[in-house]
This record gives structure tokens, sequence and C-alpha cells, in this order.
């Protein structure tokens, strides 16, 4: 879990950046007025101007937070248990025990802003970053690996922001430890033989 620190035991800058990602991450950014930000802290408004100039210096910590906590995780990868079991781990322990994370991203990538776009270039950087250590284990890339970096994040992601119409097909919780770890699984399977394969045909479009 990201929050294991109790709010009374934050800082008011703490509290702040808290509140708002709850907040974003239930109505969105445009929703959200600093006062609600601040009511929910129990702090005064006066503080978001004075720890982060404005709302959008207050949605740029909040995104610092959450990139921060995402590369942590990112940095325990472990390749030689194979990249998308390894990854599985990660989602487990970013998204599956953290609605309020999910639903963060969920609306800060589907909102179609200048902000959003700049969040998912971190996002896609550090997937690059990845896939170049991984590919190291796994052999040289492909034609197309440009677009290897996307399709992890595809993998990642797409559960995340499709997560209120699939959960309804499934039988079990989408975010739960074993759909969590069958579904690394799948991907694993799919990237390692497809992608990292040499398959004939592979090429085509």
């Amino acid at each position: 879990m990201m929050r294991a620190v109790a709010k009374s035991d934050l800082t008011g800058r703490a509290r702040l950046r808290e509140a708002a990602l709850e907040l974003f991450a239930e109505h969105g950014f445009e929703a959200t007025s600093t006062r609600a930000v601040a009511a929910a802290a129990g702090l005064s408004p006066a503080l978001v101007t004075r720890h982060f100039g404005s709302k959008q210096g207050l949605r740029e910590a909040v995104d610092e937070y959450v990139l921060d906590r995402i590369g942590e995780q990112l940095r325990t990868l472990d390749p030689e248990k194979g990249v998308m079991a390894s990854l599985g781990e990660v989602s487990a322990k970013v998204f599956g025990a953290d609605p309020v994370l999910r639903g963060y991203l969920r609306h800060v990538l589907l909102e179609d802003s200048q902000a959003s776009a700049a969040l998912f270039g971190r996002l896609l950087s550090g997937a690059r970053a990845e896939v170049e250590r991984l590919s190291g284990v796994h052999g040289k890339q492909g034609r197309h690996e440009e677009w290897a970096p996307f399709q992890m994040l595809c993998l990642i992601l797409g559960p995340l922001l499709l997560e209120r119409v699939m959960q309804p097909n499934l039988d079990e919780p989408m975010f739960a430890p074993e759909a969590l770890a069958r579904r690394s699984a799948a991907n694993q399977q799919l990237l390692l033989r497809g992608y990292y394969g040499h398959l004939e045909g592979a090429d085509g479009g």
C-alpha cells in the first residue's frame, strides 16, 4: 500500500498531497478544487498556495509522488524470473492493493491533456529502459523494437484503464493476487513467445 502512514502523522504538505491524490482519483483534476483538497486534509486552503504555488503545482507534486512509488517497484524487477512474471509482481504491489492509485492513473491518462501526455511520456521512458535491460537477458529485439515499450505499457495499464468494464465480465476481483498471477503468466507467454520469439511471419503488419 502506498499510504501506510496515518494522515495525522504526515506533514501539512504531505497531507495535502495525499488528499489531492484521493480526490483526483475519485473526481478527476478539473472537478476537484483546492478548497476541497484542503478540507479533506483538514487544513487551510491558503496552505495549498504556500506549499505548491497553485493547483497545477499540487498536481505536479502528486504526479512526482506516484512516479516515485512506481519507480521504486520497477527497480525491483528481476529479469531472470521472466519479463511479465516480474512485472506482474510489480503490478500486484503497486496497483493490486491500491484502488486510489488505480483511479488516479485512470483519470490522468484518459483526460487528454498536456499533463496526461507528459505523465505517459515519463512512464514510457521507464518502460524503454526496462525493455532494454530485459532484452539483454532474452536476446536481441526484433525489427519493431520501437513498439516494445508501448506494448509493455498496454499490458500493464490496459486492465487498469478498462477495470470498470472488465470487472463485470470476470468471476473474481481482477486485481486480486491470484488473478494478477494468472494474468501476468498469460502476458509472459504472449511477450516471450511473440515479441522475443522467432516465429515465421512475425514481421507482418
